[in-house]
């Protein structure tokens, strides 16, 4: 078999391909859980009974609820044949008797109709017997309250580092979750057929664990189980853990009806039951060398794990070993902890930590660079990673002049020198509106910090006929994976991509698949697609040797069709050789396998090497801000990104631009707001829709908006040499906040450190320039009293 970087002679990845659901997508015919859902015959629909109380003990009387016609069952704790329980830590009851947050969904209702299963539960009567409840990531500091493993990740003397320092700052660095608002939400169709087996259509990342979750609940082997993902909406990481209960609800209603149960949370259900992107609370201390050169950093992060674990734990740890991001730091003291607080429990987002670790370096960066007298891209070109320095915890950074590279080609494409003389002329002659224009890196480390997640598997039949099938265990939410697989395969077996068909995602044609996160979709997916493809040629290729007269070993697959080195007077058709093969009794499936290699890491002393490597990136972003509203405008973006050798370049450059919106909508526009007044909603989500979340728009989409893949980028050791795209460039959105901060430090006198609140909504934009302008006039205030003594 072929290295798994090399490619062979006109291969099908490398090209532009339309999303292999672009025509479904756009035409409105593709079918999602719930629209299979509404072509079932005698399905119940769920609908959740919800706490009214951030945290109380609960006693539940479902009687009423059997009064509205239509009902059919109320499904409470008694019923549960396994184990009450939707997570994998044993600390999410799926029938509390203790509500935990504002929203915890109580008991379920199950209905004819929507309207009779909600008019039901509107009928469920609830006595709350309340216990103190803990809101903001400050409360559950002061009560101590935290829960979950406490990490470390240390290297040299911090502390010494710091007292030897010539220049100190220290300070704390907060900001705020994120809502995945994934345009479907949270859906689960179960079904209970006559042979005992549940057939279970769910909008998960994570199947097998679906799968795993849906059995202990009702007591069963996973084998029973078969858990498919047909095509998500939207993902984004909301969709790793928190499914599983959710289908288990279904499940255990078609368990107790015998009829097919739907569940389908509506947007405000969605956003009150399930957990964002975790806040994190961090207090710093850094310290740099006379030139500007780190030297120290002693930081303690507390992240908002919600109410129960979750994905809690290796969220914190990705963060703690992406708070370095792009920089070295030769001493370094970080310790990182969950607070355990009463609100749903948080979760995975697209970058599962790293963005919150990266945001602390880049925030400290970015304050600092004033107080130093540096220019802030100077500051962060000259504290990039140079050849033979590793990470604090331990993992050598490969390719670190890469990052170096990116950075000059940006820096020289997007005209950053030229357009900063402009924009200091601009500056100078608008007194109310100012601009800025900010650089900012990523390294990313791309593999999952556990071990085991790092593998996958694949299915792959060829027919008769030529045609193609292949089966995988990542799934589809919009970003092109099922694409990839399909050029993947179609270069493995020398096919044009219109010959290979993909099959949706179920647990009973790939087993024990890992959750289709951490950027490892395409990379453990497609090795094991091609693995698979190859071990079918190789069998072709011996039946084919024998029709072209050929040793095996000179057969070449290409462009449909099979010929041999020596032999230019025969062709065959790829048909052609599958039905002689089938005709020889020659296997033409095979499963194939991936698991990448390399990878050691000891969580509890946080050192290793945990990822394969590491996917680099930079982006220029320039801003326009006004004095009197806090009101800014994204002028331009200019981005130069690593994936390796691209697979699908026209994908990778569309998950790039929307992986930096959405983190240009954390950053500066998303704000999560609860209730944290003592009255009786406390606790209560109060930017439950679209109407009181902001989400990112045309309106904030730059006037331009240049994106280009970084070139000669092969990654040895990964599939057809390509690099992960998901995570990596949400990142690149720090451009956008430090070009707004650069903005604001322009209100304000030489030298003054802008600290700006995260989100960096136009509120608090406005009052960073009142700030910034309030410095200024403390500094002219001496020297008019001067003037006026004189």
């Amino acid at each position: 078999m072929s290295a798994l970087a090399d490619r062979p002679a006109n291969p099908v990845v490398g090209h532009r391909a339309a999303h292999e659901s672009a025509a479904l997508h756009v035409t409105g015919a593709a079918m999602y859980t719930d629209d299979l859902a509404a072509h079932t015959a005698g399905v119940l629909t769920a609908w959740p009974v919800q706490s009214t109380n951030a945290h109380a003990k609960v006693t539940i009387d479902v009687s009423g609820a059997y009064e509205v016609p239509g009902v059919v069952r109320v499904l409470t704790a008694d019923d549960v044949p396994g184990v009450n329980d939707a997570g994998i830590k044993h600390d999410e009851p799926l029938f509390p008797s203790e509500a935990m947050f504002y929203g915890h969904a109580l008991v379920w209702v199950l209905g004819e109709t929507q309207e009779a299963a909600r008019l039901g539960a509107e009928r469920v009567t609830v006595e709350y017997e309340p216990l103190p409840s803990l809101i903001t990531v400050r409360e559950a500091i002061d009560a101590e309250s935290y829960q979950g493993i406490a990490r470390t990740v240390q290297r040299g003397d911090a502390a010494s580092a710091l007292a030897s320092a010539a220049h100190v700052f220290e300070g704390v660095t907060e900001f705020g979750g994120q809502e995945h608002f994934y345009l479907e939400t949270h859906a689960s169709l179960a079904i209970l057929d006559s042979e005992g087996q549940y057939f279970v259509q769910c909008s998960t990342q994570h199947p097998s664990e679906t799968q795993e979750i849906i059995a202990h609940v009702l007591g069963i082997t996973s084998s029973q189980v078969t858990v498919q993902s047909l095509r998500m909406g939207g993902a984004f990481g909301g969709k790793e853990m928190q499914p599983h209960g959710l289908a288990a609800i279904a499940a255990l209603g078609a368990t107790l009806t015998g009829r097919p149960v739907r569940l389908r949370l509506n947007r405000t259900q969605d956003i009150t039951m399930t957990g964002k992107r975790h806040p994190f609370h961090i207090s710093w201390k850094v310290g740099f060398d006379a030139d500007g050169m780190l030297q120290g950093l002693d930081a303690v992060l507390t992240c908002d794990g919600g109410w129960s674990l979750d994905l809690s734990e290796p969220v914190l740890g990705r963060a703690l070993c992406h708070l370095d991001n792009a920089y070295w730091i030769p001493n370094v003291h970080a310790h990182g902890r969950i607070a355990k607080t009463n609100k749903a429990s948080n979760t995975a987002f697209r970058g599962f930590g790293g963005p919150q670790g990266v945001f602390l370096i880049e925030d400290i960066l970015g304050r600092v660079a004033p107080a130093l007298g540096i220019d802030p891209l100077e500051l962060r070109q000259k504290n990039f990673y140079q050849p033979g320095q590793s990470t604090p915890y331990g993992q050598l950074v490969k390719d670190a002049p890469r990052m170096a590279t990116i950075w000059s080609q940006l820096r020289e494409e997007a005209e950053v020198d030229a357009r900063r003389t402009e924009i200091a002329a601009f500056n100078a002659s608008h007194p109310h509106i100012k601009r800025g224009l900010a650089l900012t890196p990523i390294k990313f480390g791309i593999s999952f910090n556990f071990a085991a997640f790092n593998q996958a598997g694949a299915l792959v039949h060829v027919y008769k006929d030529g045609s193609v099938l292949i089966n995988h265990g990542g799934t589809e939410m919009g970003q092109g994976l099922h694409t990839k697989m399909m050029q993947v395969a179609a270069t493995a077996l020398g096919l044009e991509l219109h010959q290979v068909r993909l099959a949706p995602t179920r647990t009973d044609k790939v087993p024990n698949t890992s959750a289709t996160a951490a950027s490892s979709g395409t990379d453990l997916n497609g090795g094991a697609v091609k693995n698979a493809c190859e071990q079918i040629r190789e069998r072709m290729s011996a039946v084919a040797g024998r029709l072209l007269n050929a040793d095996e070993r000179d057969v070449l697959f290409e462009g449909g069709y099979v010929t041999a080195l020596g032999n230019t007077t025969q062709r065959l058709t790829f048909a052609e050789v599958a039905n002689a093969a089938y005709l020889q009794r020659v296997q033409l499936f095979a499963a194939g396998y991936y698991r990448t290699e390399g990878l050691h890491w000891n969580p509890e002393i946080m050192q290793g090497s945990p990822f394969k490597y590491f996917s680099y990136g930079a982006a220029a972003t320039e801003v326009e801000v006004d004095e009197f509203t806090g009101l800014y405008s994204v002028r331009r973006v200019d981005i130069i990104h690593d994936v390796g050798d691209s697979l699908s370049p026209m994908l990778d450059i569309g998950q790039i631009e929307g992986a930096y919106v959405q983190g240009v909508g954390w950053l500066t526009l998303e704000e999560l707001r609860w209730d944290e007044s003592d009255g009786p909603n406390r606790g209560r989500l109060q930017t439950q829709s679209a109407s009181t979340y902001k989400l990112p728009s045309f309106s904030e989409m730059p006037e331009q908006f240049h994106v280009r893949l970084f070139e000669n980028a092969r990654e040895d050791g990964a599939v057809y040499g390509s690099k992960a795209v998901g995570e990596p460039p949400f990142m690149l959105a720090f451009s956008a906040r430090e070009a707004l901060r650069q903005a604001v430090g322009e209100f304000g006198p030489e030298g003054h450190m802008v600290e700006l609140r995260s989100p960096a909504t136009p509120e608090a934009v406005f009052w960073a320039v009142r700030a910034a302008q309030q410095a200024a006039d403390a500094v002219g205030a001496p020297e008019r009293e001067h003037l006026a003594v004189r």
